[in-house]
């Protein structure tokens, strides 16, 4: 069975950090591009950072540069998403999605398997 499971959320202060896990089940994430999505309360769902299942390039929206790393751990089928400096801006539902496109992106509509998402709550 093909599947994605986010972990890692949690509640964190201002400034702190999380590390939000994307492991995937039923196939080889290393042969798919990965993105992280979120959506806040009322707000529509955002593109946050994608890799590139080619060459590992990687994007970031303009609001997580220089605080958010992805990464990949093919011997843990897992992707990673190094959250840090969070900011209450930042609090959502985070989400990984997977894809056999080579570059997707952050275009929710090119991702064919989502995961069920992890609440991540930045509050002092």
């Amino acid at each position: 069975q093909v599947q994605v499971v986010e972990s890692g959320g949690g509640l964190v202060q201002p400034g702190g950090s999380l590390r939000l896990s994307c492991a995937a089940s039923g196939f080889t994430l290393e042969y798919y591009s990965v993105g992280w999505f979120r959506q806040a309360p009322g707000k529509e769902r955002e593109g946050v950072s994608c890799i590139s299942s080619v060459d590992g390039s990687t994007y970031y929206v303009d609001s997580v540069k220089g605080r958010f790393t992805i990464s990949r751990d093919n011997a843990k089928n897992t992707v990673y998403l190094q959250m840090n400096n969070l900011k209450s801006e930042d609090t959502a539902v985070y989400y990984c999605a997977t894809t056999i496109a080579p570059y997707a992106g952050v275009v929710g509509e090119r991702y064919e398997y989502w995961g069920q998402g992890t609440q991540v709550t930045v509050s002092s």
